[in-house]
């Protein structure tokens, strides 16, 4: 990207440094991640494993890196709080590759949200289904719940109160491909997430209801990622009879025009952008530990077979 050159690729497998060599055939090949924080890159991406995110993290701002880390940031909130103090002794950007925040029909969604145009948020759900690539290293909920996870605390400001979870782990045993993740927030909102690597269509979808207007994000449609709904339910300012009560709004819905960048772009220009002017991350360090929270919450929830657990405020 402009602003950037790529210097150095490390990676223990050699396939992948053969990979790496073909398409930059200019950086330099490392085998461990020492090669890269002991040399004069300013800035390092970490696409490792998840469960190695938060120690690569802490290493590299250590060595004065700044540092893209893939999502999540951890597996555990312990170690996202000590990666979040190792950012406050650095000094250095850390921003977490939480993608979908810098997709263009989310940043128009969030603007709807933020504008009052959909009233007051009464719950939101979010679909993320595929019979898709099986891991495992990781169940469903960690591999894929954090792109709706984050999308929901960013749009709804802050972490819920109590989260649960159910999963179902039909194809390896003890490996939950198949979860259903609940949140009520302090607000009195209810957000949902089901996700899976299991089902028979592909479906990337967010929606959310307000007491004005209902938004759809389909990422998954080529060209309509965004619907806006002006529909619901009406209450008159005064009624003789129950029936009057409440009346259904059927309103226009509109399709609104999304200028798409590809959204890992617009990520990688934005910590190029952070480096160079000391602000703060959208999917800074501790948006990210909020992530990890919920996961957490989530999986402990998942372990005792959809007990609600409470998150500290």
């Amino acid at each position: 990207m402009p602003g950037a050159e790529l210097v150095l690729v490390c990676d223990a497998d050699e396939a992948a440094r053969a990979r790496a060599a073909a398409l930059a055939p200019s950086a330099r090949l490392g085998t461990r991640l020492a090669d890269a924080l002991d040399s004069d890159v300013d800035a390092v991406v970490l696409a490792t494993p998840a469960v190695r995110h938060a120690d690569h993290a802490r290493a590299a701002l250590r060595a004065g890196k700044h540092v893209l880390v893939e999502k999540p940031l951890a597996l555990r909130a312990a170690d996202a709080e000590s990666v979040a103090a190792a950012v406050a002794e650095s000094g250095k950007t850390l921003m977490v590759g939480h993608l979908m925040i810098y997709h263009p029909a989310f940043t128009r969604l969030a603007e709807l949200v933020s504008s009052g145009e959909l009233g007051d948020i009464l719950y939101a759900y979010a679909l993320r289904v595929n019979l898709g690539r099986v891991r495992s290293d990781e169940n469903a909920l960690w591999s894929l719940a954090p792109h709706d996870v984050s999308m929901l605390l960013h749009l709804l400001g802050g972490v819920p109160e109590s989260v649960s979870a159910r999963g179902g782990s039909y194809l390896q045993a003890g490996v939950q491909d198949v979860v259903f993740v609940n949140m009520r927030f302090p607000t009195g909102v209810l957000a949902q997430v089901q996700l899976s690597w299991l089902d028979p269509r592909k479906e990337r979808r967010l929606t959310v209801v307000g007491s004005q207007k209902m938004v759809e994000l389909d990422d998954v449609h080529p060209t309509e990622k965004l619907r806006i709904h002006d529909k619901g339910y009406d209450a008159p300012p005064t009624f003789t009879e129950y029936s009057e009560f409440l009346s259904i709004r059927q309103g226009d819905t509109l399709i609104p025009r999304v200028v798409m960048t590809e959204p890992l772009e617009l990520e990688c220009k934005h910590f190029l952008d952070c480096i160079a002017t000391g602000a703060t991350p959208r999917t800074d360090v501790t948006s990210a530990l909020d992530v990890v929270r919920v996961l957490e919450a989530a999986q402990e929830s998942l372990d005792a077979d959809g007990a609600p657990v409470t998150l500290a405020g």
